[in-house]
């Protein structure tokens, strides 16, 4: 703050900062020991003015269990159920953590304590709510919610290496042996040697099998959508061409009917199937690691084993990413070795 004679007017000018730009006021004298006076009692009675508030949109006020809600209203036409069960349980997780506070009050303190106390729980837990959670923060930034995604800025510990699990075929005959139904047993199998995920299965329609060309076009509707939300081309082996020909065979099948169900008209549940697999798994003694997903792992790991390309186990798959498919990349490995073995 200070005085100065500008040229446009013959009075000393009081020159001061009102919300970081400067303004002017006159003193209404061109002398300037009169003008240092009126300079000295402006000084004394200035308070500077307050920023101009800028009043909040609503949205600011939305605390964590509002938002929670807004944003699984937006994905449920788009992502799976499955998928959403995640998000919520990811957002009730960070809820009981830290309370349903605002949006506005998060800061990368919580969110460290929370990240590190989960991980110290359950690392793969706490990964999946990092990635969930980061993903709705950005979205939290497109409605204008926040201004800055703290969780991208909270970096994640280092996860411990875990190979997975899978299946030999000796493994896949016990399993078979011990299933009750034909119907399991057909889904079990054309799992292991497709690689096709469980929701894709229960979904699987006769009108999405070509026998002359020997292939599976995983297809979406509305009804059901891939979790790449794009259609693929599974190419069908003898065995399992084997087993859904002597099903086509033995059922009063329609085109648009599902391949498989246990009662003719009514769909399967993907939790029941997962349970039954688990049930016959601890019933073969085998691995308790072993779920219906290994299935599918078990599929890509022979793949690997036979020196097909993780690329062309990548588009098997349906993986968007090669780096999903890196996970295998340690039996790739294995076969270098037992080739340069050969030597």
């Amino acid at each position: 703050m200070f005085i100065v004679k500008i040229k446009r007017s013959s009075f000393y000018q009081i020159v001061y900062e009102v919300n970081g730009k400067k303004t002017s006021k006159s003193t209404g004298t061109a002398n300037r020991t009169e003008a240092e006076k009126i300079f000295e009692e402006f000084k004394k009675s200035f308070i500077p003015p307050t920023q101009e508030k800028i009043l909040p949109n609503e949205k600011d006020y939305h605390t964590l269990s509002e938002f929670k809600k807004e944003y699984l209203e937006f994905l449920q036409p788009i992502k799976s159920k499955r998928y959403i069960t995640s998000i919520e349980l990811s957002f009730n997780q960070f809820i009981s953590f830290c309370g349903d506070i605002l949006l506005k009050q998060i800061n990368t303190q919580i969110i460290d304590r929370f990240i590190s106390t989960t991980f110290a729980r359950t690392q793969r837990g706490a990964h999946q709510y990092y990635r969930t959670l980061k993903a709705a923060f950005n979205k939290a930034i497109e409605w204008n919610y926040i201004a800055v995604n703290l969780f991208a800025k909270v970096k994640f510990p280092r996860l411990t290496k875990v190979y997975p699990v899978f299946l030999t075929e000796d493994d896949l005959i016990i399993i078979l042996t011990n299933t009750p139904y034909q119907y399991l047993k057909d889904i079990f199998t054309v799992a292991f040697y497709t690689g096709m995920r469980l929701g894709e299965l229960i979904n699987l329609q006769w009108n999405w099998i070509d026998f002359f060309k020997n292939q599976i076009t995983v297809k979406c509707s509305d009804e059901f959508v891939t979790k790449s939300k794009k259609e693929r081309i599974v190419p069908l082996s003898e065995k399992v061409k084997a087993v859904l020909t002597t099903r086509y065979q033995n059922s009063e099948h329609q085109f648009n009917q599902v391949v498989f169900y246990r009662q003719e008209g009514r769909m399967l549940h993907q939790e029941t199937i997962s349970k039954q697999f688990k049930d016959v798994v601890r019933k073969s003694n085998l691995n308790e690691k072993f779920h219906f997903h290994s299935l599918q792992h078990s599929f890509a790991s022979l793949l690997v084993q036979r020196g097909v390309s993780l690329y062309v186990v990548k588009e098997l798959l349906g993986h968007e990413d090669l780096a999903t498919t890196q996970i295998y990349s340690h039996l790739q490995q294995q076969n270098l070795r037992d080739a340069v073995n050969l030597l």
